[in-house]
């Protein structure tokens, strides 16, 4: 088929890539921080060399994210890889913070932006500001959530949206109901 020979395959190398240039590492900065050579992570990048879960966990730790998130499905049909990405083959990610459960939506992290999935449990509640360099766009989707973006509290219901750019900001469920936001990131930060 024309589509699968225009797209290359969501790989492991490729979200490590990805993952790396976003958290502003050069290759040899990342390395460094691994306590690997160049040529080794230039080899793990290109899916020319295969890291032990024990490197997974390290380069996870140091790109600041869960380990998780560095793995994919394998039940995505060869068609659909790069395309779509099933509600059942979602990939968990995020900041692990109590309360809240993140998904990647995006088939891969090799775009110029990610969307996520966020679930905001009852109570939980990110009560230190948080400032990143990215632009970020939420839509509610179900249920209510306070965003305070640059010391403004903001009170959003189903059907409302906001956007952060490199701005302070905070949030917090402390409604009866389950909150659910669609965020688009960009740069990924997964």
């Amino acid at each position: 088929m024309l589509h699968e020979s225009l797209t290359s395959k969501r790989t492991l190398g490729a979200d490590i890539r990805a993952l790396r240039k976003a958290r502003g590492f050069t290759l040899v900065a990342l390395a460094a921080a691994l306590g690997r050579s160049v040529g080794w992570l230039s080899q793990v990048e290109r899916d020319k060399s295969e890291p032990s879960i024990s490197d997974l966990r390290q380069i996870a730790t140091v790109l600041d994210i869960s380990i998780s998130s560095l793995f994919g499905s394998d039940v995505t049909p060869a068609a659909e890889q790069g395309y779509v990405v099933r509600k059942s083959a979602r990939r968990p990610i995020g900041s692990r913070q109590a309360g809240l459960r993140e998904e990647l939506l995006s088939p891969d992290l090799t775009d110029d932006f990610e969307l996520v999935h966020s679930t905001f449990e009852p109570g939980a509640v990110l009560d230190e500001d948080v400032s990143r360099p990215t632009q970020e766009v939420g839509y509610i989707i179900s249920g209510k959530l306070d965003v305070v973006i640059g010391g403004t509290l903001f009170n959003l219901n189903e059907g409302d949206s906001f956007r952060i750019r490199g701005e302070p900001f905070r949030w917090a469920n402390p409604y009866e109901t389950v909150a659910v936001v669609i965020w688009a990131i960009a740069p990924p930060i997964y």
